[in-house]
């Protein structure tokens, strides 16, 4: 099973809340840790609160995105966890 690590949600529904994420914002996330942060802006454009999403978690998507591999994703995401 794969699945995004730790990031909250910016839809209007779930806002603040981490790991609630719409499909898009799902999408956008893992098109910007895969090194496609424009392409991820212009799909969130589309919202209204798609801006707000990218600002809510522009932090962790860098830092994940900055990973080697999956071990120093789950390490980044434990810091986020640890916050809670």
């Amino acid at each position: 099973h794969r699945a995004l690590p730790y990031l909250v949600a910016g839809n209007p529904v779930n806002f603040g809340r981490p790991m609630r994420l719409t499909t898009v914002e799902a999408f956008a996330a893992a098109l910007a840790i895969l090194g496609e942060p424009d392409h991820a802006e212009r799909i969130m454009a589309k919202f209204t609160w798609g801006e707000t999403f990218l600002d809510l978690n522009e932090e962790p998507l860098r830092r994940y995105a900055d990973c080697e591999d999956s071990r120093e994703i789950v390490a980044v995401q434990q810091e986020y966890l640890d916050r809670e």
